[in-house]
């Protein structure tokens, strides 16, 4: 046993000192509800606008049926999540990211740089998919017909690539000069210091995706009962071989629109040990006594204890609060889009439902109006994304950059963090522009990166460490799920690799156009 105890105010002290992105980064001062503005942005964005696409290689009821069971996967999934983070935090070993927890419970090297790599091609893969649909949707605000009104909007707001396209037909402007637009903005904007500095902004990405959805299912609704819609077909692909990749390529789709990569690093941030020190009374400081016993008699007995203990108090419950919230916007959501798109465009539905509601050749399928404010409101929302999910990185740059030594906006630590985070958008950005392939990018992404993250890990993990018995309806649940989306993952991956390859063939580098 240690001679002396530390305080618990050296001990975040000390924390501060060694690890400059959890300090800084990953700061923790949250309560639930902003855990669930977090995980609603991570996940319900404009990414849903590809749902009837998805819909499209899998038709209505295996569409319906893949749909709910990902819902109900993953929000399984993330209360499992929860649960081994609770349990890992009252063993003394509280984790706040996602790759030491997995690399604790499995206790395997391998594992640490594994989940490191992953969650970077998720979290890359999603900055530029961000960037790139941003930047289209500055194109196609030109693409409707009320050129005052949306000059003013254009003015005002900086919108898209698909409303240029209309009004300038023939301007100089391409699609990679919108991107570049946007990655400029993102590079303002991702200089806010840490993910709590972000909830703001996540609430009102959450009314955005709530505003959108709805203005896209009237959209749809509008086009489908005004006779100027394409008709009606629902038939999948012709070929056997066409509609299994189809459907793998859908379903991968769907995991990367459910997915969420960054779940520890969203449950750290419900509440802090400055929480503790700054209530008044002892009825506020009784909420906390229990963990600040805990933590007392860790540190005391055990000095190796891991200091990100100090960061947060059991979060199992907020969490939970929060993943309601989430899925609850979730439920009114996803089915709304992927119901009215599919009804309307049924095999014709594009990887971006504004590219059906405006053709190439005829007028746009729904008033100016709300496909302007439609697009507007995806625009502000992808900016919250990128910053989201641009944050395990910073994490990582600032953890090696940084010193907690000194202030976080001390210009020791200032200047690398302009530095670092300006480059990461600037190729981000890059890539955005030389790859135009949105519902590509997504159907890979799923497939490498949110699939296992988010449909296999968590029950492994589970597992291990409350190793329920064999015989148990918990643990065969479990490794069901790991069986039939590790083979749903391997051929996700296949499907969605063959499809780039084949879109590769489409475009030139630095292309105007997205393909579908």
């Amino acid at each position: 046993m240690a001679e002396t105890s530390p305080s618990l105010l050296q001990t975040d002290e000390t924390f501060r000192q060694n690890d400059a992105g959890a300090a800084f980064v990953l700061q923790s001062k949250g309560e639930w509800w902003h855990a669930g503005f977090h995980l609603t942005t991570a996940i319900v964005g404009p990414t849903i606008l590809t749902l009837p696409y998805a819909f499209r290689g899998l038709g209505w009821g295996l569409g319906f049926l893949c749909l709910t069971v990902m819902g109900m996967v993953t929000f399984y999934a993330y209360y499992l999540m929860s649960k081994v983070l609770d349990h890992c935090e009252k063993a003394g070993r509280r984790h706040i990211r996602f790759r030491e927890l997995a690399a604790d419970v499995l206790g395997s090297g391998w594992m640490f740089y594994f989940v490191i790599f992953i969650q970077t091609a998720i979290n890359t893969g999603v900055g530029i998919g961000a960037i790139l649909l941003a930047g289209q949707c500055i194109q196609v605000t030109d693409q409707l017909e009320d050129v005052t009104h949306l000059h003013v909007l254009l003015l005002v707001l900086s919108l898209g690539q698909i409303m240029y396209d209309e009004l300038s037909p023939n301007g100089s402007l391409k699609l990679y000069h919108f991107i570049a637009m946007v990655t400029v903005v993102m590079i303002f904007l991702s200089q806010l210091p840490t993910f709590h500095s972000l909830r703001h902004i996540n609430l009102g990405s959450l009314l955005l995706s709530l505003g959108y959805s709805f203005l896209v299912v009237g959209a749809c609704i509008n086009a489908g009962t005004s006779g100027t819609a394409p008709p009606k077909d629902y038939s999948l692909e012709s070929s056997k071989s066409a509609r299994v990749f189809s459907a793998f390529s859908s379903i991968s789709i769907l995991a990367a629109i459910f997915g969420n990569g960054i779940l520890p690093e969203i449950q750290v941030k419900t509440d802090s040990l400055e929480h503790f020190i700054s209530c008044k009374t002892p009825a506020e400081k009784c909420s906390h006594i229990d963990y600040l016993l805990f933590l007392h008699f860790n540190f005391s007995t055990c000095p190796s204890i891991s200091i990100q203990a100090t960061l947060a108090p059991p979060a199992t419950g907020k969490m939970v609060k929060g993943l309601v919230m989430c899925y609850t916007v979730i439920f009114i959501t996803f089915y709304s889009v992927a119901v009215s798109g599919y009804w309307v465009f049924g095999n014709k539905s594009n990887s971006n439902i504004f590219e059906s509601l405006m053709p190439d050749e005829g007028p746009a399928l729904a008033p100016t109006w709300v496909l302007g404010l439609s697009v507007v409101f995806v625009l502000l929302q992808l900016l919250a994304i990128g910053l989201v999910y641009s944050q395990v990185a910073y994490e990582i740059m600032e953890k090696k950059s940084a010193d907690t030594k000194q202030g976080i906006f001390a210009k020791r630590n200032l200047i690398p963090r302009l530095v670092l985070r300006t480059i990461y958008m600037i190729l981000c950005g890059f890539f955005a522009a030389m790859l135009p392939f949105f519902g590509d990018i997504s159907s890979v992404v799923g497939a490498v990166g949110f699939i296992p993250l988010d449909f296999v890990l968590p029950m492994l993990l589970y597992n291990k460490t409350y190793k329920p018995p064999r015989s148990s309806l918990t643990y065969l649940i479990n490794i069901s799920i790991i069986v039939v989306f590790t083979c749903t993952g391997l051929m996700g991956t296949f499907s969605s690799t063959r499809k780039l390859v084949m879109d590769a063939k489409k475009f030139k580098l630095f292309s105007s156009e997205v393909v579908n």
